[in-house]
């Protein structure tokens, strides 16, 4: 398996790039923006599932196929894309609606709920074949191919970095609600926020549709 100083530096180079601003971090703090502390955080917990599920499908030789073959990989991203552009515009939307609906006195829509968020968090990542580009070129240099397991060495590498990830998406998280509390009570301020956060998604989602197959 794996010996101490290959992990040490895989360690520090996934907590490097888990701290890196990227398309993971802005959409969770999209999402929080839009919806609040506890949908901020199931969308970090679902967009991690979804990281898995890349690593799953890596040790397995799935992602490999799908980004060996030009149609398979663009589908794969713009069905990704025209669901983050979806999700950003109805966010965008619903914010323009309850600031109707608060002007005309009347009830604000509801947040989408964290069981909702979870589940499009888990959608957004395994959606995304950039993230499958990502572990299959990333991981396979610290696997110790002379060694038994390779995808068992594999998936441990990939649970590692979702793990950090998912820790830092947290992190972010709390810190946009943070920011959303600050704004409390100001509705006009609330609403461009969640319009920022719909935008953020619509820019994320066309990010991926424009992205090229990498080369591996």
């Amino acid at each position: 398996m794996l010996d101490m100083t290959s992990f040490a530096l895989y360690f520090a180079a996934a907590l490097l790039l888990a701290i890196t601003p990227g398309p993971g971090i802005f959409y969770v703090a999209a999402r929080t923006l839009a919806g609040g502390r506890a949908e901020g955080i199931a969308s970090s917990l679902g967009t991690g599932l979804g990281g898995m599920v890349h690593v799953l499908a890596g040790s397995l030789g799935v992602s490999a196929l799908v980004l060996a073959s030009a149609e398979l990989f663009t589908a794969l991203k713009l069905v990704g894309a025209v669901y983050l552009v979806w999700l950003g515009f109805r966010t965008f939307q619903s914010a323009r609606r309850e600031a109707e609906a608060a002007l005309e006195g009347g009830m604000a829509a509801p947040a989408v709920g964290a069981r909702r968020a979870f589940r499009e968090g888990v959608l957004v990542e395994a959606l995304n074949p950039k993230t499958a580009a990502f572990f299959l070129a990333f991981i396979p240099q610290f696997v110790n191919t002379g060694a038994a397991h390779v995808a068992l060495q594999f998936m441990a590498l990939g649970f590692v970095s979702v793990t950090l990830n998912t820790l830092v998406d947290v992190v972010v998280a709390f810190a946009a609600s943070r920011l959303r509390q600050r704004a409390a009570g100001r509705s006009n301020v609330i609403r461009r926020l969640r319009e920022a956060s719909g935008g953020a998604m619509i820019v994320l989602g066309i990010g991926l549709a424009i992205a090229k197959r990498p080369v591996l």
